[in-house]
């Protein structure tokens, strides 16, 4: 149990670590592409920072058990927003214009919703699994025409970012972030092991807490320097790619049985957080929107504990 604890202290200072580094990568690999720094952190600096998730749930579904990757995904799509954006919400309230989270906030609300229609007959096949990933390439080319569109628009931005210097940034913040996320993943399975939890909900709450480190990391990081597009982005792009990639990858591999109510309480808190991210008509997310998502993740936290078992 020592052990434990400290590979989720280890993993929180080398998430902090990555996090920087991950974050310069994003915002000089879009200057030096000329596309806009939310669509790169919707895209790359999402699938970098799911990573951990993607890998966990492989391994798990391989494993035979794809419940842990299932309850990793969903539940990591209520760390990301009902938690993480949160947290960022209380240091300070962020700009967020709605044409910019448009496509992705409608995307990851459709894509809960999606899981729960597949999932309603007790199982998500290996042909489902394939729905979900089609989904998820036709959210990917939205994107990429849209970045293309934007490179094509007159820019007076010279960038000075070094190719070398990007993808070292990138590379090197990466690895830190998988590092973290897997002593936080081992830390994690430990303490839950040792109080018998059940695998859908250990996958849901403490796996999901610990992949979701550089998430937090790169969104916290992001907030701080004045990037509040690129941390809204990397949040709702992660759950984009926790719900279509991830499930459909891991539902490919071994089809889930879908046992208990856990999963139908962690979609729910996560329209309900993601519904709660579109801005007003002053597209701003105040500290009262924090609160409110605070309240969302410890009602889905306390609802998981009573209906996943």
């Amino acid at each position: 149990m020592t052990w434990a604890i400290l590979s989720l202290l280890a993993g929180v200072v080398l998430a902090g670590l990555g996090g920087e580094l991950f974050l310069r990568g994003v915002l000089g690999f879009s200057r030096w592409m000329r596309i806009p720094s939310a669509i790169a952190a919707a895209t790359l600096g999402a699938f970098a920072t799911s990573s951990p998730e993607l890998f966990v749930s492989t391994i798990a579904a391989f494993k035979g058990a794809p419940g842990i990757g299932l309850g990793d995904a969903t539940g990591s799509n209520v760390v990301n927003i009902a938690l993480i954006l949160a947290v960022a919400l209380l240091v300070k309230p962020l700009v967020t214009k709605r044409k910019v989270i448009a496509l992705d906030f409608g995307v990851a609300i459709g894509a809960s919703l999606l899981i729960g229609l597949l999932a309603a007959d007790g199982l998500i096949s290996r042909i489902e699994g394939a729905l979900l990933i089609g989904a998820f390439l036709v959210w990917m080319t939205l994107h990429v025409r849209e970045a293309r569109r934007q490179r094509a628009l007159p820019d007076d931005t010279v960038a000075t970012d070094k190719p070398w210097r990007i993808a070292s940034d990138s590379v090197g913040g990466l690895a830190l972030l998988i590092m973290a996320g897997s002593l936080v993943v081992s830390g994690a399975q430990t303490i839950a092991a040792g109080f018998g939890i059940p695998p859908y909900l250990i996958g849901a709450t403490l796996v999901a807490l610990g992949t979701s480190m550089p998430e937090l990391a790169t969104t916290l990081v992001a907030v701080f320097r004045g990037h509040d597009d690129v941390g809204v982005g990397t949040l709702l792009g992660s759950n984009v790619f926790n719900a279509l990639l991830i499930v459909g990858l891991t539902s490919s591999i071994t089809p889930i049985a879908i046992n208990g109510h856990g999963l139908w309480v962690a979609l729910g808190g996560a329209v309900v957080a993601v519904a709660l991210v579109w801005p007003g008509a002053r597209e701003k997310l105040g500290r009262g929107r924090g609160v409110a998502l605070i309240v969302v993740y410890a009602l889905t936290m306390a609802m998981m504990a009573v209906f996943a078992r």
